[in-house]
Formats: structure tokens, sequence, C-alpha cells
């Protein structure tokens, strides 16, 4: 079933240098207990297009539609909003310190966001609710520790504690905006195990931001390229990693570090993504492609089918039997199911 179905949503923003085009046209569904991962460099729009669900983003101008059970969340008044954010779809953010508010203790700020949401709850039924909470996302001693401040958690411990707020009034859909970016390996694969069991137990849904692959591999059903604001490739997670189409996904993946891909040697990217200001005729991934065309430099491809099937849809002239084609290089990288080797 599904839960959030976006269709066509731009999101912009006027600046002193012209109009930033962060998101251009990007459609997407999410289903009930699915993850779905959006990859791409810093600067594609994976968290702009997001927070754009949630109004976080003032100043923009928007379009589209964005239904999420049923209710559009683009055209919610700011009362309403509040009432979905953190109750019905929960958020989160890379750096936990930046969203914990260091003033006050962590269990108190769980405590506030659940009687937020419902005046029934007393302070008291309110603290004990965050202790199980902690508990539950496997912070030892929760009845001392949630009396502590953001400061005198380690980073995996803050950044748990945040996924302790979003589960806290069980929400349909949670938004993880590259939540192990600042994590080390071992905390950061912790903390993937957790949300996948959080979401086995509770069903929810889960839209993953990251431009780390090998996360995707580790949690997503289906994943979303995005390139310059738009949606560059769409697959389920094992037609990503062993069917790639589009150019940019390709490099994306001959780019994750390997001891058996291109023999152990990375294979960057050429160039920089392009300003969202000054976007480059046709197809925007063409000025760092290797497979460049006439074509490429005069029209932008929209998002086609490149699978029998339909599902694996990719923004490329490239022929859609390209798809079909394994790259040995790059399946090499990869486990049986989609995990990062070596």
């Amino acid at each position: 079933m599904t839960l959030l179905e976006v269709t066509d949503l731009t999101v912009s923003f006027a600046t002193a240098d012209g109009v930033v085009r962060a998101v251009r046209g990007v459609s997407f569904e999410v289903e009930a207990g699915r993850t779905l991962g959006i990859v791409g460099e810093s600067g594609s729009g994976k968290t702009v297009l997001t927070q754009t669900l949630l109004g976080l983003t003032p100043g923009a101008e928007v379009t589209g539609r964005a239904l999420f059970d049923g209710a559009d969340l683009l055209a919610l008044s700011e009362n309403e909003m509040r009432n979905v954010r953190g109750a019905r779809i929960a958020v989160i953010f890379q750096d936990p310190l930046t969203s914990l508010h260091p003033l006050y203790r962590v269990g108190w700020q769980i405590a506030e966001m659940i009687r937020a949401h419902d005046k029934s709850v007393s302070k008291k039924q309110a603290t004990e609710r965050a202790v199980d909470l902690l508990r539950r996302v496997g912070i030892p001693r929760p009845e001392q520790r949630v009396h502590d401040y953001p400061h005198q958690f380690s980073g995996g411990m803050r950044q748990r504690a945040m996924i302790a707020m979003a589960l806290a009034l069980s929400p349909r859909l949670i938004i993880a905006d590259e939540p192990t970016t600042a994590l080390d390996a071992t905390v950061q694969a912790q903390i993937i195990d957790l949300l996948l069991r959080l979401q086995q137990e509770s069903g929810t849904a889960l839209i993953m931001i990251t431009h780390d692959l090998g996360v995707v591999a580790d949690i997503a059903d289906d994943v979303m390229v995005m390139y310059a604001g738009r949606a560059a490739e769409k697959a389920s997670k094992r037609d990503i990693f062993y069917s790639p189409h589009h150019p940019y996904t390709k490099g994306l993946l001959e780019s994750i570090p390997s001891s058996s891909a291109a023999g152990g040697r990375l294979r960057p990217i050429p160039g920089s993504p392009p300003s969202l200001i000054n976007l480059p005729s046709g197809c925007k991934f063409h000025p760092r492609c290797a497979y460049v065309m006439d074509r490429c430099l005069a029209e932008e491809p929209l998002l086609r089918p490149v699978s029998r099937d339909g599902y694996h849809a990719s923004a490329c002239w490239l022929p859609a039997q390209v798809a079909a084609v394994a790259d040995a290089e790059t399946a090499g990288a990869f486990g049986p199911e989609g995990s990062v080797a070596g």
C-alpha cells in the first residue's frame, strides 16, 4: 500500500545571484513498511526534497503534490503540519548535537515532544515513556541517562536518543537524513541495525537519505539516485547494484572503496556537480559523462522504463538494453544481496 506519493515536486529559492532550482520535477512513492534510499552527491537536492514535504523550507517556491495518507502535505496549513511532524512523520537529522537543545536534559526533550502532541499525558508518564524509549534503542541505564544533557552523550548515543524521539509517537514514516555520516564504522553499523530492527517491529516506512551506497546496500528496498535536483535513476536495490543504467549511478558504484572493484583502486567521477543557478543545457550530467552524445547536449532526458516490468527507470538517452548488461567490475564489489564486499 502506497503511504507517500510525491508527484512532480519542484522547489526553487530566489537569491541575489539568481534562482536556485534545488528540486526539479521529482516523483516517487514510498510503501508502508518499506525503505526508500535517496542517494547522490552533496547539493543534489536530497535534503531539500524531504524537508519541503514537512514545510521546513521557508521562502521557497514550491509546486507539485505530496499525498500522505490521502492528504496533500504541500497544501496543509502550519497548524495542520504541526500535527503531522513528529506524530505521523518523524525526522532523524544528520547532526544530533545541533538538533538536541544543549540546555535541556535529553529525557525532558523527549517527554516534551510527547506532551506537545498529547496533552492528556502527564509529565511523569511522559518521562516514563522516555525511559522506555531510551531502553528500546539500546542506551544503558536509561533511568539515569534520561536526566543527562546532550553533551554527556557520545555521538552514537545522541543519535540513538534522536531515534528514540522519532519513535515516541509511533509515526507512519521516518525520514533519516544522513543519520550515520558523523559516526565511526562500528557505531554506524549499530545504528543501521537498530533502524532495521525497529522498522521490522513497527512496520514503519523509512526514507534514508545518504551519499553512502554502502548504507543503501544494507538497509534499502528501493533506491532513487538524484543528480542536479532531479531523479537520475529509480529501481529496486538489486537493479541499482547489479544492472545500473545511468552513467552517474555507475560512477557512484565504481567510486566505492573495495578490494575487488577496479583492482582495488577508486574510479572517481570527473568534474563537479553543476551550479543549480546556471545549469548546463540538455542532460545536466553530460559535462562529466563518458557516454555523451550529441542528443545529450540539446535535450534533457526524462525518466523512462529500462526494464520489462517498467519499475526500473533511468533519465538517460542510452539504449534500454544497456541496463540488462551487468558491469562485472561494478557487480564484483557486492555480495549476493547487494551488501558491500571487502
